[in-house]
């Protein structure tokens, strides 16, 4: 298969291109600097730049482009660019495809699950459950929307709401490690709200479970089946790194810490991937341990 990847620099993309190229796969990467090689494409969504020759005749699109959520504080100035990077970027990839003459079969387009707002307590939330109200809830309704103008051209359009995605080198765990590997770690305010993670692995299997079985379309929890409050998840993290986690982050640290930010890691979103399991996906690490081990080991 052929297949096109925005985003590929970031920690699902990088992992989604070496799994897709190692088994034969051959990935054009959409790249903002000027290309290097054939396997990649120049393009400047800000300014709706690419040149869509070399996108005829792709069997799919993957789109995993926009900055990092957690990477700094939320300025006004940053929030805009959290919107523009993933909404603007995937309105025009998405328009791009529907114009090519020999569009893909699918495009599968990043989301994520704040999609269903900011706390939802003790509710187990599938696909269908409702949105709710927040900052990320609101981007993540029109990041999908954007992705929608891939339809037009008869485009299967899957939306991937991501979890917490796991990894020891990138992300939120990655920032935790640190304070548990001296012995500093503990829940984060109160530690009753639930985390849905995943593993990098199950990410990525599963992005090529949608790309490559025909049929799927629509929204699709990308999180693992067994869910965990942040109290377990730590807990779970000290066992396996042989550390207490006995000093837990107060809401105000975390508040002062991060900002407006704060409320989005210490709000419960309790997710369940009921239409990938219905699907036909099986996870490697459904469970807390299983995932957290996966990550500390790779």
């Amino acid at each position: 298969m052929r297949i096109a990847v925005a985003g590929s620099s970031g920690l699902v993309g990088t992992a989604l291109c070496a799994s897709l190229t190692a088994d034969g796969h051959d990935v054009l990467r959409l790249v903002r600097r000027p290309a290097t090689d054939s396997s990649e494409l120049h393009w400047d969504p800000a300014i709706g730049d690419v040149d869509p020759n070399p996108l005829e005749g792709i069997d799919a699109a993957v789109n995993l482009a926009g900055a990092g959520v957690g990477e700094r504080r939320w300025s006004k100035a940053y929030k805009q660019l959290l919107r523009s990077s993933r909404i603007h970027t995937t309105a025009f990839l998405a328009n791009t495809l529907a114009g090519l003459d020999d569009p893909p079969r699918v495009f599968v387009s990043a989301s994520g699950i704040n999609y269903y707002g900011t706390d939802r307590g003790n509710e187990v939330l599938d696909e269908n459950s409702e949105p709710d109200g927040g900052f990320l809830a609101g981007l993540c309704r029109d990041w999908e929307e954007a992705a929608q103008a891939a339809s037009a051209a008869g485009i299967a359009v899957c939306q991937t709401r991501f979890g917490i995605v796991l990894d020891r080198h990138q992300g939120a765990m990655s920032r935790m490690l640190p304070l548990f590997r001296w012995g500093l770690g503990g829940p984060l305010a109160g530690g009753r709200q639930y985390w849905s993670f995943i593993s990098l692995a199950d990410t990525v299997n599963a992005l090529r479970f949608l790309i490559e079985k025909e049929g799927c379309a629509g929204a699709y929890n990308m999180t693992a089946p067994e869910p965990v409050t942040n109290a377990e998840f730590t807990r779970v993290l000290a066992y396996l790194l042989s550390r207490p986690a006995l000093l837990p982050a107060p809401w105000l640290a975390l508040r002062i810490a991060l900002g407006e930010f704060a409320h989005e890691i210490a709000g419960s979103l309790r997710v369940v991937p009921t239409r990938l399991t219905e699907s036909g996906f099986t996870h490697q690490h459904p469970t807390a341990r299983s995932a957290i081990a996966h990550a500390l080991s790779s």
